[in-house]
């Protein structure tokens, strides 16, 4: 009993430790419209993509994150519009980020063989928590071998939820083996403080920006008599920082048609400090012409590594189209998982 009642007191100050830190995915080239807004409408069709993420299902009330995004090319404008919404779900409180935004991004050629591609994302950001089922330090109440847990608690109750507007900017510029971009999230800086009542300003909890940089290279294999389909690799990374947490992402995909295999190493080597190494990521995918499923699985290799269960991702996007484009849309040449 003593044991649950340390895990619960942990994943309690966990949470709150990890307050106005962005949900994770690994695959994030899947959840194109969450990586970066100058993604939406980057495809002559209309795209609909759905994500879950299970992280450390070992722990009880781990982190589940769902998200479901649309997006579309206007070809009049030369421009895409998207849709994105997700929510983050964690720790024994269910404190959760429900987020809702619209993003337009915009093409134009510098060259014949590169385009830049600016995106905006507005969005409506919701945090909130069940404070009932919150357990704290003065509630517990050892009695010989045995815990008693007092069902009152002198904690100052939170605010159920509080919201606030945010906005997020990307550039992109990619070729048709290339492709390298940054982004920067919370702009706004938007105040998700549970405890901010009228007329308090000492208890600001102020998201902090969130940058990012990515990019990769796209090597193929053309066809041939006795191996009709093409065979591509693709070498991939992503820097991201936000406040003082840092994470570098190297990933490398395998594909032919119609089966993608891929591995990523989540840590920054030579970094002497905490989570410097994270975990390996393991991704098969199948791609079709319209449908995309894919599934991975976080190997944690960190101090935790007996202790969470490590990380499920499943992906799905479909594609459809309602009616046929004049002109032919260049693609990004990054992976879709």
């Amino acid at each position: 009993m003593l044991r649950i009642g340390i895990i619960i007191l942990f994943l309690v100050s966990f949470s709150f430790r990890a307050f106005s830190q962005d949900p994770q995915f690994s695959q994030f080239y899947s959840n194109y419209l969450y990586l970066a807004p100058s993604f939406a409408g980057l495809t002559d069709k209309n795209r609909i993509a759905f994500n879950y993420r299970n992280q450390w299902p070992e722990i009880k009330h781990g982190y589940q994150t769902y998200s479901v995004s649309f997006d579309k090319f206007v070809e009049k404008f030369s421009s895409g519009i998207g849709v994105l919404a997700y929510q983050d779900v964690a720790g024994s409180g269910r404190m959760r980020t429900t987020s809702l935004g619209i993003q337009y991004s915009f093409d134009f050629k510098i060259t014949e063989t590169w385009s830049v591609r600016p995106g905006l994302h507005f969005n409506y950001t919701e945090r909130g928590i069940d404070f009932e089922r919150l357990v704290w330090a003065d509630q517990f109440n050892a009695s010989g071998s045995s815990v008693v847990i007092a069902p009152q608690t002198n904690e100052i109750k939170t605010l159920d939820e509080v919201g606030d507007i945010d906005f997020s900017t990307s550039l992109l510029t990619y070729s048709g083996k290339f492709w390298l971009g940054t982004s920067v999230d919370h702009l706004l800086r938007p105040n998700q403080s549970l405890y901010l009542y009228e007329g308090d300003e000492e208890n600001q909890a102020k998201v902090p920006l969130k940058y990012a940089v990515f990019g990769g290279v796209k090597f193929v294999r053309p066809e041939k008599l006795l191996r009709p389909v093409p065979t591509s690799i693709q070498l991939a990374f992503m820097y991201k920082q936000q406040a003082q947490f840092r994470q570098l992402d190297l990933g490398v995909y395998w594909f032919h048609s119609p089966v993608v295999f891929g591995l990523w190493y989540r840590g920054i080597p030579l970094y002497k400090e905490v989570f410097n190494r994270d975990a390996f990521t393991l991704l098969v995918g199948i791609k079709t012409g319209d449908i995309n499923i894919g599934y991975s699985y976080d190997f944690t290799i960190s101090r935790l590594i007996t202790n969470t269960g490590g990380s499920h991702e499943v992906s799905v996007s479909y594609v459809f189209k309602t009616r046929p484009i004049k002109h032919k849309v260049r693609m990004v040449p990054c992976p879709d998982f």
